[in-house]
């Protein structure tokens, strides 16, 4: 019998506690390291920001303060005149040490500097760096929800949810919608139905949960409830892992109307008796719909026993029939590019 295939009491149960434990610490190795970084920009900072107020140094010291950096530390990243910028910025949006340690820090400089650049507002700053940890957001991601202006959006849909949910519930709801949901994925024309725009967000699945937000788990679309033997389809079913409760999603393609409200309150009903555990949070609804009339919609939820909110929607700019006239074919395009080539 080798030495790998010799048997220990307990011996795989060990081994699993051991990586879990080598794991563990690789991660608060890696924090702490970019804490320590983050840490040191910010002193960078602080420095540059102090003496050119206090002894009168011009920009120009940046520009030199990363040429003799450079020299000293030449395997060292992040001394361009361009960081040392972003250094002092950085210190200028963050004047509190202790913010930068307990919060700033926890999150890689990348992503901090995109915030720099997407931001101008300290509110807002500190909103994307508490998501960012929240939700574990990448880079990229970060960026998209800046630039899709996330921190003017969330929490923003019409709803019932202080009235029909109970506390935390109704706050937490609340935060989760957003208004309006950004589809800039999606190019659909005027004469679309609810079918395409259902179809496109399907086909877009990742960048729709992206959109939707943390936890929504995708139960289906169509889906079938056979209610007194007639059969009934719901647009799009999730499951939300946090609040412990099942979503519908119901997709206008037109303007809000009262009427929608019947239906999705028949929906929300059907999927509480149905497939609802004991366990779980009352049935919640969204309503998307392509435009509203707000206080058309405050009468509608006013007293409406379900939790719903409703939210708009946009999309990605179709292009103007005046103009795809105006532009060259695949056709013309491969026939000017052969010329090119000859």
């Amino acid at each position: 019998m080798t030495q790998n295939t010799l048997a220990f009491d307990g011996y795989d149960e060990f081994l699993r506690g051991l990586k879990e434990r080598i794991r563990t610490a690789q991660v608060k190795a890696v924090l702490a390291v970019n804490r320590e970084l983050v840490m040191l920009y910010w002193q960078i900072g602080q420095d540059i920001r102090a003496r050119q107020s206090e002894q009168g140094w011009g920009a120009k010291v940046i520009e030199r303060l990363a040429s003799d950096l450079k020299a000293a530390f030449p395997e060292m990243k992040g001394l361009s005149r361009t960081n040392l910028l972003y250094m002092r910025a950085f210190a200028e949006a963050w004047p509190d040490e202790a913010i930068v340690q307990q919060l700033v820090g926890q999150i890689p400089w990348g992503h901090n500097v995109r915030i720099l650049d997407g931001t101008n507002d300290a509110e807002q700053r500190l909103w994307y760096v508490r998501k960012t940890i929240e939700n574990g957001w990448s880079r990229n991601v970060l960026v998209h929800q800046i630039e899709s202006s996330l921190y003017a959006r969330q929490g923003k849909a019409l709803t019932n949810f202080s009235r029909t949910l109970p506390l935390p519930q109704s706050d937490l709801a609340q935060q989760l919608l957003k208004d309006p949901y950004n589809f800039d994925f999606l190019t659909l024309g005027a004469d679309a139905h609810e079918r395409e725009l259902e179809g496109g967000l399907l086909s877009h699945l990742r960048q729709f949960l992206l959109e939707l937000g943390a936890g929504f788990a995708f139960v289906g679309s169509q889906y079938h409830l056979e209610v007194g033997g007639d059969d009934f389809y719901i647009d799009l079913l999730f499951y939300h892992l946090h609040l412990r409760c099942y979503v519908v999603v119901d997709l206008k393609m037109g303007k809000f109307t009262p009427g929608d409200t019947g239906q999705m309150n028949f929906y929300l009903s059907a999927v509480d008796d149905m497939l609802r555990h004991p366990s779980d949070q009352p049935t919640i609804g969204i309503l998307l719909c392509k435009s509203k009339n707000e206080t058309v919609v405050e009468y509608a939820l006013r007293d409406l026993a379900k939790p719903l909110g409703i939210a708009e929607y946009r999309l990605a700019e179709a292009l103007p029939d005046t103009l795809k006239g105006g532009l060259p074919t695949i056709e013309q395009l491969e026939a000017e590019l052969e010329k090119l080539t000859k």
